[in-house]
């Protein structure tokens, strides 16, 4: 399997009610089996989710990011590690103040599995191909430095590759094996992103046709409270 990843340029600033479906299909020409990664950021932009926030206030920063959680994990300093509604577990519920204007924060979608959906439909009407869809958003990660990004939403390709029951190369069965396709995906597509270079959506081409299926990132990826052990 070859894989091409290939940066769709020229997407100016997205605001509250852009074309966003619009945007996209203007500037690359796709075809069935393609995913298209597209940031949180501008899904956010476009869905109207950005609250005027003084960046210095750090109380009403702290409000904000109480707003977005169920529960607050650990603090230290300004960071607040939470867990959103959703059920992810991030930095400061994935509130969000670069990248937009001064002044405003960025906060994750009220639902970006239905975010992911709605591009994917929109595609699909105005194309007539069938792609799969990837809300991504950069998450850190326990035990290892840096960032990647990461899928919170998806639509029409697999969340978790189940390969339980199947057979390593050496015969073996595999007891515990779930691959997390939508983050590979995510993390594939940001290296021709990048942080600063103004690329909100990527095309990953090429990808084996069983990952294209229905799922949700809230259904498959999140693990939930009983299977985890450090919550």
């Amino acid at each position: 399997m070859t894989l091409c990843l290939i940066p769709v340029r020229g997407i100016g600033e997205v605001r509250p009610g852009d074309d966003l479906v619009g945007e996209i299909c203007s500037r690359v020409e796709l075809v069935d089996g393609d995913v298209v990664v597209v940031t949180q950021k501008v899904v956010s932009k476009a869905e109207g989710r950005l609250v005027r926030v003084d960046p210095e206030d750090r109380e009403a920063r702290a409000a904000l990011v109480a707003g977005e959680s169920v529960r607050v994990l650990r603090r230290r300093g300004d960071l607040i590690m939470t867990e959103t509604r959703h059920g992810f577990v991030c930095a400061n519920a994935g509130v969000d103040l670069s990248n937009v204007e001064h002044g405003w924060a960025a906060l994750l979608p009220v639902d970006p599995d239905r975010s992911a959906r709605r591009i994917r439909d929109g595609i699909r009407g105005r194309l007539g191909v069938e792609v799969g869809v990837v809300v991504s958003d950069t998450f850190g990660r326990t035990w290892r430095r840096g960032v990647t990004d990461v899928a919170i939403g998806v639509a029409g390709v697999a969340g978790v590759l189940d390969l339980r029951g199947t057979k390593d190369a050496l015969g073996r069965e595999l007891a515990v094996t779930e691959v997390c396709v939508a983050d590979e995906i995510a993390g594939a597509a940001e290296l021709v992103m990048g942080k600063s270079a103004a690329v909100p959506v990527a095309v990953v081409r090429g990808l084996d046709p069983a990952f294209l299926r229905e799922a949700s990132v809230a259904g498959e990826v999140v693990r939930r409270h009983g299977e985890d052990l450090f919550r």
